[in-house]
């Protein structure tokens, strides 16, 4: 279950279906019992494959109905498979691009919560708990982002998946760090029941006005799959990096001390454990 506000300041209480099930599988002995078999890369595969046939179209039109997508908002035209709906592009001008040049855009349409980052601070990201240098497996260059902010930009699934560079810059290469998944005993962890870390992607970003940038993606645990366009490039803001196929996914930012300071709502949203609406392109911190 989630607070979220949108920028007005109205805060209501999420629990979408999405969590729920997650609950269940991360939270209950019979969940973590059956767990284990359905991340085994041939479950996902094959979980992959149907979402890539024409008969997965026939998920569609409830999911539409069950998650009030206005598909006003989308191309129109014939999906040929359920994974072809979920990474369906949005119309030009749906979305506003903030280019204000001392303005920090978020990259995806999200829940937003921010924090500042110390060695001992623990960002819970999709059920699994990160240091720094964990979620980066890296403790030198998690230090050049020490006294900075960590932005998590939490997508559900019924978010439009495409993702975009918050500012321009010399983009480096992008760096994989495979996901692990390991079970334990299933009736006597309760507190901590599996350990887990899902799939991600990141890149360094070397900005004028907001010094160097890191933007990650997180992949979901089973069938998603993080889509990066080619790195160890100039990109302009705006740009898209990328996309995620089938699955809610996270994209992270980490910003450098002193470089950016987040929107006043969002900052105070955090603080109170609440997360914020966000729009792609929308403004979320200055200079």
């Amino acid at each position: 279950m989630h607070f979220v506000s949108d920028r007005k300041g109205s805060i209501i209480r999420e629990n979408s279906f999405q969590d729920k099930i997650l609950a269940a599988l991360y939270k209950t002995a019979f969940g973590r019992m059956v767990i284990k078999p359905l991340t085994l890369p041939v479950v996902s595969k094959i979980g992959g494959i149907f979402l890539d046939t024409g008969i997965s179209k026939a998920l569609i039109p409830s999911f539409i109905k069950s998650h009030s997508i206005h598909m006003e908002e989308y191309e129109q035209r014939e999906y040929k498979s359920y994974n072809d709906f979920f990474q369906r592009r949005i119309l030009p001008g749906v979305r506003e691009i903030d280019s204000s040049p001392d303005v920090l855009i978020s990259p995806c349409d999200s829940r937003l919560s921010v924090c500042k980052i110390s060695p001992n601070s623990v960002f819970s990201i999709k059920n699994t708990r990160y240091t720094a240098a964990g979620l980066l497996k890296d403790k030198n260059l998690a230090e050049r982002f020490a006294g900075g902010y960590i932005w998590i930009f939490r997508l559900c699934v019924e978010d439009y998946h495409h993702y975009i560079y918050p500012e321009r810059g010399r983009a480096s290469k992008s760096v994989r760090i495979p996901g692990i998944f390991h079970t334990v005993n299933p009736i006597a962890n309760d507190y901590f029941p599996i350990y887990k870390e899902n799939e991600r992607e990141y890149c360094l970003i070397k900005t004028k006005n907001f010094g160097t940038l890191l933007q990650m993606e997180v992949g979901a645990l089973f069938v998603g799959k993080i889509k990066n366009k080619p790195g160890n490039r100039i990109v302009a803001k705006g740009e898209e990096k990328g996309n995620f196929a089938f699955g809610g996914s996270t994209v992270i930012l980490m910003t450098q001390k002193g470089k950016v300071s987040p929107d006043k709502d969002i900052l105070i949203n955090s603080m109170r454990g609440v997360e914020t609406k966000v729009k792609l392109g929308e403004h979320v911190g200055v200079k």
